[in-house]
């Protein structure tokens, strides 16, 4: 192992001293927790897999060919998320390499960011405990298995198949890692399965093998192209929430065993299958429905596929396996963001951070993990259905736009600036960083221009209640820094200072202590 480690790894690591041997870096967690390293190589690719493949390329291709207006660009739209995908993928991957830790963008904030004190951290805190990534998931796991059930999806059913689904999520993550993972690693081959059979079903129509008429949708491809660049945005936001995950092992490269290797490894391998799948999907998608049927089906367009070439009954079998594939994702989702509230919790960010930040009892983050599940429980019990799904994607795809965008300039200005600790960055890599940011930087930019008639994101919510709630975020964590920073320590007459200590549960952690002045 390496023996420098960054300025933020120093209270994280120690040195032993081995005769007149050179000093040997260990993480103190390791030492004092040696079973926390329990990822590998193939469980990564399926954090990373799982992460991605949810229920996106299932769910949002009609409103992707809403926005488009077309065959051909909604094509053209997956090609682009993929070259962003993979593009974000080098940043994350010069990012886990720099810091292997867990915790993903807060660490690579803060290293950026270091004044003033907190602030940074406490913007990203409020992102990171405030939108609920799992609930949208939640919601189409209830869809899919009520429609399989032959169940109506009524408001309250629905939203009590998302409760128990989330919940299920929870509990075996939080209680039982390894059979949370060895699910998550059998849940993964289920969704390549499931889209192969998709694909598969797509030749099948193809070759005029259908319950319904062939739809020709490849005859004048880009009929219909919507001209819109607030569209366009909208449709790319969908898109790159299909491609969202690929930075999902950088959460818990803490608990990764060679964690550099591994994210070198894993993340464009998960890419490169996940692109190949998701363009052929697509195009079995529109080689076996016409486009009015696909953009009126709503969240359920695997289904309708199914229907037109194999009849009823199959697409009731198909929505249960979509089912699983929702909730492949939800465990998922929930593993990484159960790991930032729990970095948050050690840092001493949050109130009662001793809790928040601990792995007690089963060696398992299971209270970050709840905190996640009931911000979760806020969105599925409290929004529309008709705008929830929607709204969780953009909602939390715009603040993730303002953050990529920073971490990706973030590298190209350390290249010219470099830091004792950066390691160097090839070309490839930096140009990779300027074009991801470059990407971001339109997608949280555009989104509040007003879009053309009929382009509207939302059945009832204005168009930029997305743009307004990510800003929201950020300003709630900037307001929490004034409040805890700032005016608590100046009315008390004493300063915030970080001391490390050692829990119960072997984890070292950072709590705030309150300094006379």
């Amino acid at each position: 192992m390496s023996s420098s480690v960054s300025s933020q790894d120093h209270k994280d690591a120690l040195k032993i001293k081995k005769g007149d041997e050179q000093d040997v870096t260990v993480n103190v967690d390791e030492v004092r927790n040696p079973e926390r390293r329990q990822i590998g190589l193939f469980s990564a690719v399926f954090i990373i897999f799982n992460r991605i493949i949810g229920t996106g390329v299932f769910a949002t291709p009609s409103s992707i060919l809403g926005l488009s207006g077309s065959v051909g660009l909604s094509l053209f739209m997956w090609v682009i998320g993929a070259i962003i995908a993979a593009t974000g993928m080098q940043v994350y991957i010069v990012w886990g390499t720099a810091l292997p830790k867990n915790g993903g963008e807060k660490n690579y904030l803060e290293y950026l960011f270091r004044k003033p004190k907190y602030l940074i951290t406490s913007v990203f805190a409020a992102n990171g405990v405030l939108l609920a990534w799992a609930a949208g998931n939640s919601l189409v796991f209830g869809e899919y298995i009520l429609l399989a059930a032959d169940v109506e999806p009524r408001r309250w059913t629905l939203r009590l198949v998302g409760f128990s689904c989330i919940t299920f999520a929870l509990l075996i993550h939080g209680t039982a890692l390894k059979w949370g993972l060895r699910l998550q690693n059998f849940l993964g081959i289920v969704k390549i399965i499931i889209l192969i059979f998709i694909i598969i079903t797509g030749f099948v129509a193809l070759g005029g093998h259908m319950k319904v008429d062939k739809p020709h949708n490849f005859t004048n491809a880009f009929e219909g192209t919507t001209p819109s660049a607030s569209s366009f945005c909208l449709s790319l936001y969908n898109v790159i929430w299909s491609y969202i995950g690929f930075s999902n092992v950088n959460y818990a490269l803490g608990e990764v065993k060679n964690p550099k290797r591994t994210v070198r490894i894993a993340g464009p391998l998960a890419i490169a299958v996940v692109t190949v799948l998701y363009l052929l999907a697509n195009i079995a998608y529109f080689a076996g429905a016409s486009k009015e049927e696909i953009t009126s089906s709503g969240r359920l367009v695997a289904a309708l596929l199914f229907r037109n070439v194999y009849g009823p009954r199959a697409e009731r079998a198909l929505s249960a396996i979509v089912a699983l594939s929702a909730l492949g994702n939800v465990l998922s989702v929930i593993f990484s963001q159960g790991r930032v509230n729990q970095e948050l919790g050690r840092e001493g960010i949050l109130p009662f951070s001793k809790f928040w930040g601990s792995n007690r009892p089963f060696n398992a983050p299971l209270t970050g993990l709840a905190l996640h599940w009931i911000v979760c429980l806020i969105v599925i019990f409290a929004l529309p259905p008709g705008d929830a799904y929607n709204f969780v994607i953009n909602v939390i795809s715009y603040p993730l736009s303002v953050i990529n965008a920073a971490i990706s300039f973030g590298i190209v200005y350390l290249s010219f600036r470099p830091r004792p600790d950066w390691p160097q960055v090839r070309y490839p890599a930096l140009l990779a960083a300027a074009f991801f940011g470059a990407a971001n930087t339109f997608l949280f930019i555009v989104p509040l221009t007003k879009p053309p008639p009929g382009g509207e994101p939302y059945i009832s919510l204005p168009y930029w209640t997305h743009a307004v709630a990510g800003w929201a975020v950020f300003g709630l964590g900037f307001l929490y820094w004034i409040i805890w920073a700032q005016i608590l320590p100046r009315l008390g007459r004493y300063k915030l200072a970080r001391s490390e200590e050692v829990g119960k549960d072997g984890l070292s952690r950072h709590t705030f202590k309150r300094i006379p002045l």
